[in-house]
Order: C-alpha cells, then structure tokens, then sequence
C-alpha cells in the first residue's frame, strides 16, 4: 500500500514490492474480508431499478459453492473458464470461484457477436462458459465449433439440453472448501487485445497482476481508499479497466463496488446514478465523460459530491479537465497502461502538480522510460515509444499461445507498448500517438493528441479524431473527422471557422486541411478511437474520387 508523503518523489522513491509466496486472487479479495460478516462488498441495480446486496461474507459463501458446482462438472486447476456476463453478481461470483480453484478465467463483452466469441473461446480453448439468457443463443450457435468446450452454464436462462442452470449448480454445491494454493505467478486470466492492430491476442495475466494493480489504483484516487469511499465505473468488467481498475482493486481494499451496466451509456443516467448511490470514486473512459460534458447544469438537478475521478484510454485534454473542476469539483487524474502491462503512468492531484495533456509520472513501483528502436532511453523532449522495464507485478506472462508475438513486444528487458511520447526535463510523460498513427506532413512529425485536445475547446466541437490522409505534395496531410454537437450545422463557412481556430493555436502544420463532418467515429469496445477505420474510410473516399476524375476525363 502507498503510504502517504508530501511529495510525489517521497512517494515514488519509498515504495517497495511487497509480493507474498503464496498469493490467490480469489482468496485475496474475499475472503480475508469475510469474517468482518456485515462488511459490504457489492450494491447491484438491474435494469428494472431493483437492488441487491451482498456482504464479503456472503460473496465467500456464494463463491465457495459455485466453485464446488465447477469442481462437480470437471473443471480443475489450469482449466479455461469464458464468463461472459455483464457488471452482475454472477460475474464477480464466477470470477472469485474460478481462481480458489486454480482455473483460468477468460472475460468476455457481452457485446461480442458469435464469431468474435468463437475466437476467444477457441483460442484459449476453453472448457467451460458462464453466461445469462440475454448471450445463450451465441454460444449455442458456436458450441458445435468449439471441441474444447464442454460446459455452458447459464443465469437465468430457459432450460436447454446441455445446459446448466448458474443458481441450482451453485445451490448444491457445500459452502465448505480449500482453496487451491498457488503462487503470484501462476496463471489467472486472459485478457484478449482490442485487435486495433491485428487479431486479437489473449494476454496471459497472473495471480500477482492485482497486486500490480494496486498502487496505480491508490494513486490516481489520491490515496484510495479513503473514509467512505465507494467505487463505480461505467466500463463493463469483461475489460481490464473495468474488471482489475475497479473491482478487485477494491475489494482487495474492502471497499464496496457498486454493480449497473446499462445497455447504452446516458450521461443524464451516470449523474442520477451517482448522486443516487453516494459514488466518492469512479473510473470514467474519456468517451463517457466527453457525452457528460454535454448535459447541462446537472448540479441543479443532482445532489453528488465526489471526491476522485480517474480516466484512461485517451488523451482527455485542457478543455475535460476544466469541465471536471467545473462541475464535478475535483482535478480528474489521468492514468496510462495497457492490457499487458497497465497502471503505469498516471496523476495524483494531491502531491504533485497535474499538468494539462501530460500523461503524468510513472506510478509507484513501475520503472518506464521512452526509448528508441534498439532500446536505449531518449534524453528528455524526445519522442520515442514506452517502454517497462521487466520485472513488474503488473506485466503479463506471455499471449497465450502466440510465441512470436510475445518475443516481438520486447526489446530487451523493455516491454514496448506501441505507443509513442516524450518525457520533460520534470519526468512527465506527454502522449503523442500510437506509431502508426504519426503523421508525417512536409517533413513535421505530427502525433494526433494535441491537435484533438485543440479541437475539442471549440464551441462547436462534440468529438474530433485525426488521421494522416495521402498527399501528392506534402506526403500526408492532417485531417480531422468531427462530431458536431446538436445545435451546430455542418457548413463550409464552419469548416474554415474551426482550421483557422487551430492553427492560431497550434503550430501551422498542424492544422487540418481537410475536415470531414461525421454522425459517429469509429470505436473499440473499450471506447478508444479506432484511427485505421477512419483510414480506411479516408482511403475508400478518395480511391472513389480519383476513379471518377479518371472516367470524367
């Protein structure tokens, strides 16, 4: 645990890895709380407003039968377990229960279409899913296809040949059970890649991966948990930020969570929520908090006060930080990771300064450094890629089965994160893209960030994302696909409004050439800006284009 200093370098510079021999996840965050038999850990709300809770002790209970339920069907240490649920106190039951056995649980987005799903359950070959009624047609259209899996066992669902109903198979299994003892490197879980870059790759995370966790979550909540602290997060636990950001960290704590994932995230919705519950702490995707921006003087309508807000994923920018004093009366504190190797990077408002568009400092525990294509570290102001130097709790031990992969994500000891930044003389950590998203433009090395943060202070401007486009002259130009907010009119005149407004702001390269005005921007699931759709899309256009000059001459 952090332990509180005047300064971040205190902080920094005091911390030390306290990783034990034996270490399960399962055991960690809930049972060493379960004799405390009234302490809550988790407050559920279905869509129909309805509220359930339950106690650490209940979650040992619950947990300790449904992991007999797993042993009963077969499943032992090593096994690959899908829980393919959404935020629900099945999901956070399956997990715990799936670790005290040895198993290996796989997330999974409820989101996911049958053949994303028979990707991952294929891959990892899976021998057993935990589902509801709302996702059991997918996996009983893939079933036939996936030899590996042998078990499906679903909440709440109608009763199905070769299907298990969750709550009976927890019922009959004994309350009474020895968890299987493992070490902090043991496999866990995997946790499949976006695939913005290629196919999706399982990222194959240990027991220690929740220790590895644990300082970045206490740093960027100012010192979590505090008196009264209580965590919530719109981000669905199939994904780490939602999953290993929220709701093990906290009940690694003891710390309540609270449960709701609404089909379609309303920004009306998350203030009613959280002001409804008493939320103190949340974890917010840059995307959502970009939607809350635009409800209007929600304090005069919502009683809330909360005391940290973290976001990741996305560069937020001077003009959400201003709205997060604004209205929510706190310095959000940005962080920054990765599926393999997250909670690296980040801020804590209370003992150092938050400097706007900075990724902030490396987190307590965590060595990171910019370095070039042979891995040596850049002086400062120069960009280069993220690196993180091996051994880290909170790394990956490998993809799973996908040995080349693994060996090409290190140089050296370094873990490359394909991301590229620049570090300031104070040791500040400033994003620049991700490397095939630079910009190279008449020479200039443009990353696309700055010119999104830039975009997003005008009055018009709801969303905005940048992408290289191919240029005869310059090699590439900067353009930006822009979402309007509603009452603004997608116009020439606006048009040269908004480039004029960037390059008196930022240097003259940077401004865009072109600008296209778009309904949506293409988003992963984890709600991060998926540039190479909007190349692709630019690249369609303009082969459109060149076609019909051709024809027309």
């Amino acid at each position: 645990m952090l332990e509180r200093k005047n300064t971040y370098e205190e902080v920094y510079n005091h911390f030390r890895w306290a990783i034990p021999q034996s270490y399960n996840i399962g055991i960690d965050i809930c049972d060493k709380w379960a004799d405390e038999r009234y302490r809550m850990a988790l407050i559920y709300e279905d869509e129909n407003g309805k509220t359930e809770k339950y106690t650490f002790w209940d979650i040992k209970q619950l947990s300790n039968r449904f992991a007999n339920a797993l042993k009963g069907f077969g499943i032992t240490r090593g096994d690959r377990v899908g829980i393919l649920l959404p935020q629900c106190p099945e999901t956070a039951l399956s997990h715990v229960a799936v670790y005290k056995i040895g198993g290996i649980a796989i997330p999974l987005f409820t989101l996911f279409g049958p053949d994303a799903l028979e990707y991952r359950l294929g891959n990892s070959e899976a021998k057993a899913v935990i589902t509801d009624a709302a996702n059991i047609e997918k996996i009983l259209q893939i079933k036939d296809n996936l030899p590996h899996l042998k078990i499906i066992i679903a909440a709440k669902a109608k009763p199905e040949e070769g299907v298990f109903d969750f709550w009976s198979s927890l019922e009959k299994g004994s309350s009474c059970l020895e968890p299987v003892k493992t070490s902090p490197d043991d496999p866990a879980l995997i946790i499949y890649t976006s695939g913005t870059t290629g196919p999706p790759k399982g990222a194959l995370h240990a027991h220690r991966v929740v220790l590895g966790h644990v300082p970045g979550v206490e740093f960027f909540h100012n010192f979590f948990p505090q008196k009264d602290d209580f965590y919530w997060t719109p981000a669905d636990w199939a994904w780490i930020g939602g999953l290993i950001d929220v709701l093990f960290p906290s009940w690694h704590h003891g710390t309540p969570v609270v449960a709701y994932r609404a089909k379609k995230f309303d920004p009306e919705q998350a203030f009613y929520f959280i002001a409804k519950y008493g939320i103190r702490n949340a974890f917010m995707p840059p995307t959502a908090l970009k939607i809350m921006r635009q409800v209007k003087d929600p304090r005069s309508r919502y009683d809330y006060q909360m005391r940290t807000i973290a976001c990741g994923g996305e560069t937020l920018g001077e003009e959400l930080l201003d709205w997060g004093k604004r209205v929510m009366g706190l310095t959000i504190n940005e962080f920054y990771g990765q599926t393999e190797v997250n909670l690296v990077v980040g801020n804590c408002a209370e003992i150092m300064e938050v400097r706007r568009g900075s990724m902030g400092k490396p987190i307590p525990g965590h060595r990171v450094g910019i370095v070039d294509e042979e891995g040596n570290e850049v002086p400062p102001g120069t960009v280069g890629e993220v690196g993180i130097l091996r051994p880290d709790p909170v790394m990956f031990l490998e993809y799973w089965k996908n040995p080349e992969a693994t060996r090409k994500k290190f140089i050296g000891d370094w873990s490359l994160t394909g991301d590229l930044a620049k570090k300031d003389e104070d040791g500040y950590f400033w994003f620049v893209g991700r490397k095939d998203d630079l910009i190279t433009s008449s020479g200039y090395r443009i990353g696309p960030a700055e010119i999104e943060d830039c975009l997003l202070k005008h009055k018009s401007v709801t969303m905005a994302a940048v992408i290289g486009s191919p240029d005869p002259v310059r090699g590439e130009i900067v353009k930006a696909f822009i979402v309007l907010k509603p009452d603004a009119a997608a116009t020439a005149p606006l048009k040269e409004e908004i480039q004029h407004f960037v390059k008196t702001r930022l240097a003259a390269y940077e401004y865009p050439r072109e600008i296209e005005f778009v309904k949506e921007l293409p988003m992963t699931t984890t709600g991060k800006i998926m540039r190479r759709e909007l190349r692709k899309m630019d690249m369609e256009k303009k082969g459109v284009v060149e076609k019909e000059r051709r024809n027309r001459t």
